[in-house]
């Protein structure tokens, strides 16, 4: 019997924010309508959300699209549904960056993102796992 492939419904809403989920935080005054930030500045920032579309679509693509050995194609999905997350993560590590700008920092609320970031470090892996599982036990009960 095929159980719910929850780990690959976990993965999809995953790639689903990477796709979306920059411009829901940056399509506003506070990335690219920010009127103080440099032509270059919001270049950097288009693409970003770009890069974050391709690679949530490539993430749902090998998920839901290709055919053959699932294991490879559900590592792929993983791998390009964290991509973006990991980026953006060892971005920080550059010198002058915050995830934040100074005139919307609140001393009080730290920014959204950590929340985000900090749960899918915990989501993705998981996710993979579990669809990992998922087809060990299939490939199992296959009939020879």
């Amino acid at each position: 019997m095929n159980k719910l492939p929850i780990g690959k419904w976990i993965l999809t809403l995953v790639a689903l924010m990477t796709m979306w989920g920059a411009y829901y935080a940056d399509w506003n005054e506070t990335h690219i309508f920010n009127p103080r930030w440099p032509a270059h500045a919001k270049f950097h920032n288009a693409q970003t959300m770009l890069l974050g579309s391709i690679l949530g679509a490539l993430s749902l693509w090998f998920l839901w699209g290709q055919r053959g050995n699932k294991r490879a194609t559900l590592k792929l999905a993983a791998v390009f549904a964290a991509v973006y997350w990991l980026a953006q993560a060892g971005a920080l590590l550059f010198p002058g960056t915050a995830l934040i700008d100074p005139e919307f920092y609140q001393p009080n609320d730290p920014p959204r993102q950590l929340y985000f970031d900090a749960a899918l470090a915990v989501v993705l892996p998981l996710a993979y796992w579990l669809e990992t599982r998922r087809l060990r036990r299939l490939a199992h009960d296959a009939p020879l």
